[in-house]
């Protein structure tokens, strides 16, 4: 089996190195892609003298990650992958997680999308002193999405949970994170490449849902590890996911919530749109004026 790793990076000078150190070490063969969006703190030189070996892709612009990721698909796809899997590079990943993404595709054939168990990295959990120093990188980031479909809020199963067994075994989910999402080819073959009108934020659940339409299920696999020094690249509650955020659940949610979940949405962003912070206004204008990819803020 054939899969290619895409990295997509962003100004991840400073932290890239533990993500693509640890996909080094992976006990199985793979093809690595970096895929750069136009990074101006020296992301590409340091990547392509210090990783020599693994592709280097620079996309024209920053195309965020949905478009920056398509690009690395592409090349993918192009080259006979038969499976590909998306590592933000704020993520390290355990020397057998790959085989056992590609053990769990073989148990479950009709799983198109994997996801693994993430915890926090280190000293990046949310509320740090709920934890002993023994405890840190046993911490949970995701156990797999949950959607909460009549508020429309998406959330991680198991998050700030210390690990004590609860989520080892395999199971359902409703989305994969796109922090580390491992996909058969034949999802991208059928459903097409990850939408650009998102850029950044819900994209990866808008492709988990046009997947399950047509009969994949999405897995989350547990013995496939991986840590997550969360919003390396965003900030978290920054004015960047202020505004993609709202938006990005508003067409998010109108393509897929139930009908009374649409009206609410629909008279929510009425009331952002007057009493919402900056962004959030502006996000919610912009999605009624279909101004969407990068949008306003970028």
């Amino acid at each position: 089996m054939k899969v290619h790793i895409i990295v997509l990076s962003w100004n991840s000078k400073k932290y890239i190195s533990h993500c693509l150190d640890s996909l080094k070490k992976l006990d199985t063969p793979s093809e690595v892609l970096v895929i750069d969006n136009q990074s101006t703190d020296g992301t590409a030189d340091f990547v392509k003298k210090k990783y020599p070996k693994f592709i280097f892709i620079k996309n024209p612009a920053n195309l965020g990650y949905a478009a920056g990721n398509n690009a690395g698909i592409k090349y993918a796809l192009d080259h006979e992958a038969d499976f590909i899997w998306i590592v933000n590079p704020d993520v390290t990943v355990a020397p057998d997680s790959l085989s056992a993404f590609l053990s769990a595709a073989q148990k479950y054939p009709r799983a198109g999308i994997f996801t693994p168990k993430i915890y926090f990295s280190p000293g990046f959990e949310f509320h740090k002193d709920r934890y002993s120093k023994s405890d840190r990188g046993k911490v949970i980031w995701s156990a797999g999405g949950l959607i909460d479909w009549a508020n429309l809020i998406s959330s991680h199963r198991g998050v700030d949970e210390l690990d004590i067994g609860q989520y080892n075994s395999d199971a359902l989910t409703e989305f994969a994170t796109g922090a580390s999402i491992f996909v058969r080819r034949e999802v991208f073959d059928k459903t097409g490449l990850i939408d650009p009108k998102y850029y950044l934020y819900f994209e990866e659940n808008d492709f988990c849902q046009r997947a399950k339409r047509i009969g994949y299920s999405i897995m989350y696999v547990a013995d496939s590890l991986a840590w997550h020094a969360n919003a390396q690249a965003a900030g978290i509650g920054s004015p960047l996911q202020d505004y993609y955020i709202t938006r990005n659940r508003l067409l998010f949610g109108l393509r897929w919530a139930p009908v009374r979940t649409k009206v609410a949405l629909m008279k929510e962003s009425l009331k952002l749109l007057f009493s919402g912070r900056q962004w959030q206004k502006r996000g919610v204008l912009d999605f009624y004026l279909m101004n969407l990819g990068p949008g306003s803020y970028a």
